[in-house]
């Protein structure tokens, strides 16, 4: 049987009621210290960092099963939506097969 790895990615539109950059910050970046503490979850400020009112940040994680992946990372999802100060207007999950072949 090939051997796999699984790299599952969870993106989002985060909308805020911010009126400044310095606002948006402190309640964007401090939820995602959060989520990182609590879930083994890779978390990044990707696009938006100059809008007031938006961002899309990203989760991550890697394992070798891949119902773990998705389930840990719906977690944390869902666990980030609920930080409140901000809405999740959008979001996708992806979830990728690497194979190992050749390493094992």
């Amino acid at each position: 049987p090939a051997m796999k790895a699984y790299l599952g990615l969870y993106s989002a539109r985060l909308e805020t009621p911010a009126r400044s950059l310095k606002e948006k910050r402190a309640l964007i970046k401090p939820a995602l210290e959060r989520v990182k503490a609590r879930f083994p979850v890779s978390a990044a400020r990707l696009y938006g960092l100059d809008a007031w009112g938006f961002e899309v940040v990203g989760l991550s994680l890697l394992g070798n099963d891949p119902g773990w992946v998705e389930e840990t990372l719906r977690e944390a999802a869902r666990f980030l939506a609920s930080q409140g100060g901000f809405s999740v207007a959008l979001e996708a999950f992806h979830l990728e097969a690497i194979d190992l072949d050749g390493l094992v």
